[in-house]
């Protein structure tokens, strides 16, 4: 008999034994024949969010399916915290979870990766379930195409996000109070909101208040009490930023150095 047919039997013994053990426990230990065959397949532990599902399997998997959306919504549908939120509201849509929502990676791992290609991927499976001839097919033509051309802004993200209205989730975000539009993928990447390539124009330059907001508290007696006199800078006005403060960091006011009121 060849090696291979031997492995062959060997793997098949092995999983009828496993079978044969799992219906020998007696009937009044249901669910101790349920945790046994669980632990025969089960891939790794869920993460503490999830832990109450241990030993129900059935909660979020479908014979032959998998991990099912509807299975989801049945814990979540109602959960406010997340559907009317702005950054998360997308959830109401989406119809789909595991591409964002991996398990059985541990107990100290939380069941949230955020996958901006997978939006996008998702996304366009939506578009490519409407009618043959509707609108949809045609944006979805038009993405497909942009996507094989490319068409990303800059190398730190890719064609598939850049296709992305990131405004939807992130508005409440913006620190450029809308001036910049509301394509950040122009600049952006997915993956953290810092720019490398960015250069902050000379120290010398007066023009600090065409992309800065002063917080509130400059438009408040604050302004003249502490912060002016911090300063040295009696007569400054609030778009004045240059006078008090270094391009290094906010809280770096010049002739005093680091400063942290609150």
């Amino acid at each position: 008999m060849t090696r291979r047919r031997w492995k062959l039997l060997a793997w098949v013994g092995a999983f009828l034994g496993a079978i044969g053990l799992w219906w020998a426990t007696p009937p009044n230990a249901a669910l101790k024949r349920a945790a046994t065959w669980q632990r025969l397949t089960e891939p790794g532990k869920l993460s503490a969010a999830h832990r109450h599902l241990e030993q129900d399997c059935a909660a979020c998997h479908a014979a032959v399916r998998g991990v099912e959306p509807a299975r989801c919504i049945l814990c979540h549908a109602n959960n406010e915290s997340v559907l009317q939120r702005q950054p998360t509201a997308f959830h109401a849509s989406i119809a789909s979870c595991k591409e964002c929502h991996p398990e059985h990676r541990g107990f100290g791992r939380r069941p949230t990766e955020m996958d901006h290609r997978a939006l996008v991927r998702i996304g366009l499976r939506q578009l490519a379930s409407g009618a043959a001839d509707s609108e949809n097919q045609a944006l979805r033509s038009q993405l497909l195409y942009r996507i094989e051309q490319g068409a990303a802004p800059h190398k730190r993200i890719s064609a598939e996000e850049a296709l992305l209205d990131c405004s939807t989730c992130h508005a409440n975000d913006d620190q450029h109070f809308g001036l910049f539009g509301t394509d950040c993928a122009q600049c952006h990447a997915t993956d953290r909101w810092v720019i490398p390539e960015y250069r902050h124009p000379s120290p010398r330059s007066t023009d600090c208040a065409q992309c800065h907001q002063a917080p509130p508290s400059h438009y408040m007696m604050h302004f003249k009490m502490i912060s002016q006199r911090v300063a040295g800078q009696h007569q400054a006005r609030v778009d004045q930023c240059y006078l008090c403060h270094q391009t290094t960091s906010w809280n770096d006011i010049k002739r005093a150095g680091w400063y942290k009121h609150h």
